[in-house]
């Protein structure tokens, strides 16, 4: 157990914070997954930028790699534009 005040706080921040990276994580999935099923190309049209600026918040943040951002984007592009 910590022993120091800002130990202390810095535990219950990062509870915090890792509770809100995974609430983030887990909604931008969810999404990917609508996206994916969907197939009307004008509701995935719509649904694109949505998706592809979660998926830039979560790298920026560091919660997923840059260049498993830009393969997830690549590859949803791709099926959107195949619709």
């Amino acid at each position: 157990m910590a022993n120091h005040k800002s130990a202390l706080k810095r535990i219950r921040r990062n509870e915090s914070v890792r509770l809100r990276n995974r609430y983030q994580h887990k909604t931008t999935r969810n999404a990917i997954k609508k996206l994916r099923s969907e197939e009307d190309k004008k509701a995935a049209e719509t649904l694109l930028p949505t998706v592809v600026s979660m998926i830039d918040r979560l790298a920026k943040r560091n919660i997923i790699h840059n260049n498993k951002a830009a393969n997830l984007k690549s590859q949803l592009m791709k099926k959107v534009a195949a619709l």
